[in-house]
């Protein structure tokens, strides 16, 4: 008998691909926590008004739900049950994350439960790796059980784990039969395999360095909103001299596809009297410090009227560069708050930008 097939959670790709179209989404940290005008104050909340959000995300004609991912705090930190959940309630909205700190994964494991993921979704996973950003354990990975290697760097070991974990997703032997059961010596496979994911895999990069070492191993590329270098120029144009030096590195390793590129703003539109009580004072300009004892460079805050917002996002290099934009989102006012602010993003800031809905949805 087939196989009946419920118009969410497809295991086809409902969307064909539109080259050359910017895509939207949206990012959240799932921040909780239980205090005054928190609407989210639990970790049950946090998972579950995610996948709401995303739900509206996906009604308002958002092209993405991203989540990120920190271990030992009050936020996100086990995304790939989550993005499932979010793909069976969803039917054309990307899942992804941005990103997970590798430092922490198996990367054998990982590599099934991402594509155990991408076949519930129907081919919609963007798994965005990492090395992570600073955090509040010391040695963290070591509490998971995951100790580097002698003298092996967390960039590194980061790096290196991301290898194994493309090589499994690509179909490579990772592991060997025992003679004695199956009788003959030979390679094994992680299960189950999902074919195209390797081409949506995504490293967030945070120097003009790990951006180019990320062309060379094939992946797309996450430019983070913190840099840890700082040339004196303005974010978002050191962002896009990360972007073009990304996109050189690609060509001249020769890859047959396109790459994707996304880049991550705080962007809070003031349409209604409480949106100024909450965003009014927000910063404008970039913020620079030491980060681990690095100079580094961290994009502003875009509140404001939609219009005002639209402008300057039109002028913003790396925005422009990017083929792919996450907005940033404070789960912790709830999904009627943040599905508005999508809604107003899609309507009225995001066309500025380049943006149209998919031809695949339908915007209210």
């Amino acid at each position: 008998m087939p196989n009946s097939r419920s118009d969410r959670g497809s295991a086809e790709p409902r969307e064909v691909a539109e080259p050359g179209r910017k895509k939207i989404g949206f990012l959240s940290f799932g921040h909780w926590r239980d205090a005054g005008g928190s609407r989210t104050r639990s970790a049950s909340d946090a998972l579950l008004q995610t996948i709401e959000l995303a739900q509206a995300a996906e009604e308002a004609g958002i092209d993405g739900a991203f989540v990120r991912v920190h271990h030992f705090e009050r936020q996100l930190a086990s995304p790939l049950p989550l993005l499932s959940a979010i793909a069976a309630r969803t039917s054309r909205i990307e899942i992804g994350t941005a990103v997970i700190d590798m430092r922490y994964e198996n990367p054998l494991y990982l590599a099934e439960e991402a594509a155990a993921a991408d076949l519930i979704s129907g081919g919609r996973l963007q798994l965005g790796v990492s090395r992570g950003s600073p955090e509040i354990a010391l040695r963290g990975p070591e509490s998971f059980g995951y100790v580097p290697a002698e003298g092996e760097t967390a960039a590194e070991n980061a790096r290196r784990k991301t290898e194994i974990f493309l090589a499994a997703i690509n179909g490579a032997a990772v592991a060997r039969t025992d003679p004695a059961r199956a009788g003959i010596s030979g390679g094994l496979v992680i299960q189950p395999q999902s074919p195209g994911l390797a081409d949506r895999i995504w490293w967030g990069s945070g120097t003009r360095a790990t951006a180019q070492w990320a062309a060379r191993a094939g992946m797309n590329l996450q430019s983070s909103t913190l840099l840890s270098e700082d040339t004196g120029v303005p974010f978002g144009q050191l962002q896009a001299e990360q972007i073009r030096l990304y996109r050189q590195a690609w060509a001249e390793q020769g890859w047959a596809r396109e790459p994707r590129v996304s880049v991550s703003r705080s962007v809070l539109p003031i349409t209604q009297d409480i949106d100024r009580v909450y965003f009014g004072d927000q910063g404008h300009d970039d913020q620079v410090g030491l980060l681990g004892g690095v100079r580094s460079r961290f994009g502003r805050t875009y509140a404001g009227e939609p219009d005002t917002i639209a402008a300057e996002l039109a002028a913003d290099e790396a925005v422009r560069e990017a083929d792919t934009i996450l907005f940033t989102v404070p789960n912790q006012l709830g999904v009627e708050f943040n599905a508005r602010i999508l809604a107003t993003i899609a309507r009225h800031i995001a066309p500025a930008i380049g943006w149209r809905p998919s031809s695949a949805a339908v915007v209210a």
